[in-house]
C-alpha cells in the first residue's frame, strides 16, 4: 500500500516509520527540510534506503502533493500541527485526488466531531486523552467509593 503523510513532526514521522517497517511504501511531505532527520530516528538504514520518500513543500501546494505521489496514494494522512491545514488538505486528497482512505488529525474535539459528521475521517488526540484520563479518574473514584 502507498501511504502519503503530510507533516513529519513527532506524530507523522512515527507513523511513517511504523508503516515503512510494516512493508508499506511511504512518502512524507513537510515544509521543513530538517524534518527529514526525524524520519530516520531508530531506523537501521537511511530513510530513502529503506524505501521511503521525502518531499519538501506544503500540503496546500498541488505540485508538492503530486511530487510526493498523491496521484498513486492508497491512503493519505494529514498530520501537520494545524487543524485548518489538516482539514483543507484532507479534503483536497479526498475530493480532488480521490484517495481511497483519508484521515485528518484534528486537535479540537468540537471541530473533529463536526468534520466527522460531514464525512471526513478524523482522529482527535485531545479527545483520546480526555477519554483515557476520565477512565483513570473514574477507576480511582470507584476504588475510593468502594473502600479499596
Amino acid at each position: 500500500m502507498f501511504i502519503l503523510i503530510v507533516g513529519a513532526g513527532r506524530v507523522g514521522s512515527s507513523l511513517a516509520r511504523a508503516m515503512l517497517r510494516d512493508g508499506h511504501q511511504v512518502s512524507c511531505l513537510d515544509e521543513d527540510s530538517e524534518s527529514h532527520a526525524r524520519l530516520e530516528i531508530g531506523l537501521e538504514k537511511p530513510w530513502e534506503d529503506m524505501g521511503g520518500q521525502f518531499t519538501v513543500g506544503t500540503g496546500l501546494e498541488i505540485e508538492a502533493l503530486r511530487e510526493a505521489g498523491i496521484e498513486h496514494a492508497d491512503a493519505f494522512v494529514a498530520a501537520t500541527d494545524g487543524d485548518n491545514t489538516n482539514i483543507v488538505i484532507a479534503q483536497i486528497a479526498r475530493r480532488r485526488f480521490n484517495v481511497p482512505t483519508v484521515v485528518a488529525r484534528i486537535l479540537d474535539p468540537f471541530r473533529a466531531e463536526w468534520y466527522e459528521q460531514q464525512g471526513l475521517h478524523t482522529i482527535c488526540p485531545t479527545r483520546v486523552a480526555i477519554e483515557m484520563l476520565e477512565a483513570e479518574v473514574k477507576e480511582a473514584a470507584a476504588k475510593v467509593a468502594g473502600g479499596a
